[in-house]
């Protein structure tokens, strides 16, 4: 198989945990970028990374990176490219565009240019074009500006990869499942230890933590746009597919998924089932703050509610009592808590032993690591 280029975008902060991830497929040397890691392999790999990377949100496949000046530079570049390689006048595609640049300010016009040129070209040569179709496109083309380097890249991927299928209902402030997926790989939980998320939500910690100790690729329930390119190979991507099914493992340890409030823990019930885990998670309505724990050590992830929902001295009162809480009814666990709300955390009232800048979206977050000893070191160290 040829060798190329691989670019893989990820969330701010996650960069380390994807590039960890590619080293267990079996990649040796790996570029990390911003939000993205980039590195050389095959149309094997390119399928791989889509079906078993928790931490990627795109698997883009580089084409071609040149140089413009202005926007008629960009088009001509654009409509040089031999398009009828990837598509035919009877495909749709759809263009996804990101700049940061001076001179190309406006990420939807500089996909508009792209889509013109690609269209030019095939109105002058054929005599009609393909059609747009932006929801769900045979050819996703991914443009990518900085200063005046243009890039331009396949999309092998389809929707963002944290699509994974299973979640249909959220609650209010639901976590992303890529985002989610990376903070249980920097826990380095493995399995062999209680998983907890007292304050589950729709339940993509407790989902994710089970995928993973059952080996169970992500993508395992959704298709992929790169099965709509001209060059997919059927026969590679069933033997990968199969492969990744006799991986699966057994699981027998602890996964538990908590919350106050029922209907949200109605809604994880249903989101487990339909990920196919549902017979691995604990679940139970409970108050964290009237919680024991079940052993003596084990890993707890936390998404408190952040301060749009309250006040600031209810905010006060109800993180320090998350920290009493772990404190005194968690001692051997490691807790790990996100929040929005960064100035809220040090209400927890323990001293982190590690803080991660992350996203959940567009919100800027930090997790923070309490690590919660018996004996002589209190509280994590207070």
């Amino acid at each position: 198989m040829n060798n190329f280029t691989i670019t893989i975008k990820t969330q701010f902060g996650l960069e380390p945990v994807l590039a960890e991830e590619l080293k267990a497929l079996g990649v040796s040397e790996v570029e990390i970028l911003n939000r993205a890691v980039q590195f050389t392999g095959n149309q094997e790999l390119l399928y791989k990374c889509n079906l078993h990377l928790r931490t990627a949100l795109r698997v883009l496949k580089p084409m071609v990176t040149f140089q413009a000046n202005n926007e008629r530079q960009l088009y001509e570049r654009v409509r040089d490219i031999r398009w009828s390689e990837f598509l035919t006048p009877g495909h749709t595609f759809a263009i996804d565009g990101t700049s940061n640049s001076e001179i190309f300010k406006h990420s939807k016009f500089i996909a508009l240019k792209t889509k013109d040129a690609i269209a030019d070209q095939f109105r002058d040569r054929y005599g009609k074009r393909p059609s747009v179709d932006t929801r769900d496109p045979d050819l996703r083309i991914n443009l990518h500006i900085y200063d005046r380097t243009c890039t331009l890249s396949l999309d092998s991927s389809g929707q963002h990869l944290d699509r994974r299928g299973y979640r249909l209902s959220r609650t209010e402030a639901p976590i992303n499942e890529v985002l989610a997926a990376g903070i249980i790989l920097m826990t380095g939980w493995d399995g062999s230890e209680d998983f907890i998320d007292p304050m589950c939500g729709s339940g993509t910690f407790a989902i994710e933590a089970a995928l993973l100790a059952r080996r169970m690729p992500p993508g395992r329930g959704r298709s992929f746009i790169f099965e709509k390119w001209r060059d997919f190979d059927a026969a590679l991507w069933k033997k990968i597919r199969l492969e990744a099914e006799e991986q699966i493992q057994p699981f027998e340890g602890n996964i538990f998924a908590r919350d106050l409030d029922k209907p949200s823990l109605d809604m994880a019930r249903q989101n487990a089932e339909r990920a196919g885990v549902a017979d691995l998670i604990d679940f139970k309505q409970e108050d964290f703050l009237k919680s024991e724990s079940a052993n003596n050590n084990g890993i707890i992830v936390i998404n408190p509610p952040y301060g749009e929902r309250l006040e600031v001295e209810d905010l006060k009162e109800f993180y320090g009592e998350i920290g009493t809480r772990l404190k005194h009814h968690y001692p051997g666990h490691d807790a790990w808590i996100i929040s929005s709300d960064i100035p809220a955390l040090k209400f927890v009232g323990l001293r982190p032993s590690r803080k991660v800048q992350l996203y959940n979206g567009s919100l800027e977050c930090r997790l923070h690591k309490f690590e919660l000893y018996r004996g002589s070191k209190k509280g994590g160290g207070e």
